[in-house]
């Protein structure tokens, strides 16, 4: 082993690797060349970059524009509580380093968008999509496939996830699983509906096990195949996937540029009159008269809150019998999701004057008040 690429400290660290029958020393130079994006440093992010440093991919990328909440720290193991409000792409680097300091890793501390997606994953040889929105998802697709990059997808919410592996070997694309985006408000997001903390370390593993095979050209992947996990029945369950005769990638090769990559309808607001939180703040100042409307669950109030009337969205129905329908309510929640639901049920139910606040009380804490406790 005196002339493998590996340094003797490497050739400790890597041992049990190669040991492995399947791995030796030539896999583990295909690791130690293999270079891997993961574009998202949360839940799913910090199991797939923790374990793939630890076994030696040399050059790995993360992308990611935000920074380290205290919420986070429930399932997002890369951080500390010292790490609140540090960049997750820079503070993650530097985790990993101190884990292997023979890796090579750079951060991305930016949003990925249309305009840059391609430039960044060009570099890379595999995608590992560690994100929570279905823009991101299809956007990371879309790249993927025009660029002949193999992508490692996960999801979760509440107590489930599941993984799949698209854009290799003539097999499915994000998009003949899914050709759009569900219903505004159907699937909620990690912030609303929760996540089970123990849940991203089981699927991201998993994810970072699918990179490794990949790297190794070792085993079956799960390129065709859906793996769902419920934690709560601990039952593992897989689904064929088959490539769409009408994905609009796959069939019809639509080029990147034509694609729908802004953020779609289906997963933004209802279309309800909103008013922004500097807006609202002006409003406070002038000693206006309205009602402040929280729509928010109690262990959220008891987090952060502005002081208004809280009425859950789920029990609204039932209150909107006792509210006044002549005056001005400002109706809010963490983000804005659920208050645009609440906003249109009121005016279905003739309230005459009723706004939504744009980003929710998560909004209010960045731009008015950036002491507010945030989750």
């Amino acid at each position: 082993m005196n002339n493998t690429p590996f340094s003797p400290s490497e050739r400790t660290r890597y041992s049990r690797q190669f040991a492995l029958p399947n791995v030796g020393l030539a896999g583990q130079e295909k690791l130690k060349f293999a270079k891997v994006l993961c574009i998202g440093a949360g839940g799913l992010g910090s199991p797939v970059l923790f374990y793939l440093a630890a076994a030696g991919v040399g050059t790995l990328g993360i992308v990611d524009e935000d920074t380290v909440e205290l919420s986070n720290l429930q399932r997002q193991i890369l951080y500390t509580t010292k790490d609140l409000a540090q960049g997750k792409a820079a503070t993650a680097k530097d985790r990993l380093l101190e884990l292997n300091p023979h890796v090579h890793i750079i951060a991305h501390p930016v949003r990925l968008t249309q305009d840059n997606a391609l430039e960044i994953l060009q570099d890379y040889d595999i995608v590992v999509d560690g994100t929570d929105n279905f823009y991101t998802h299809y956007l990371i697709n879309d790249a993927c496939f025009h660029l002949k990059k193999p992508l490692v997808y996960a999801s979760i919410a509440q107590f489930e996830g599941h993984c799949s592996v698209f854009n290799i070997n003539e097999g499915p694309c994000y998009r003949c699983l899914y050709a759009a985006p569900p219903p505004e408000g159907l699937i909620p997001n990690c912030a609303e509906g929760g996540v089970f903390g123990v849940l991203p370390g089981l699927v991201g593993t998993i994810q970072g096990i699918e990179v490794i095979k990949l790297i190794l050209d070792l085993g079956q992947s799960l390129v065709g195949r859906l793996l769902t996990i419920n934690t709560l029945g601990m039952q593992f369950q897989e689904w064929p996937i088959q490539r769409d005769p009408k994905c609009r990638l796959c069939a019809e090769h639509q080029a990147f540029e034509t694609l729908p990559h802004h953020m779609p309808a289906a997963c933004t607001p209802l279309n309800v009159p909103e008013i922004t939180v500097s807006e609202f703040a002006t409003l406070k100042k002038q000693g206006a008269q309205y009602i402040l409307l929280d729509v928010r669950e109690d262990y959220e109030y008891a987090i952060c809150n502005l002081g208004g009337k809280r009425i859950p969205l789920s029990q609204l129905p039932q209150q909107l019998a006792f509210l006044d329908k002549n005056a001005l309510y400002i109706v809010h929640c963490k983000v804005g999701a659920r208050s645009s639901k609440a906003v249109k049920m009121m005016q279905e139910h003739g309230f005459s004057d009723v706004k939504n606040m744009r980003g929710g009380i998560l909004a209010w804490a960045k731009e008015i008040d950036p002491k507010m406790a945030r989750y």
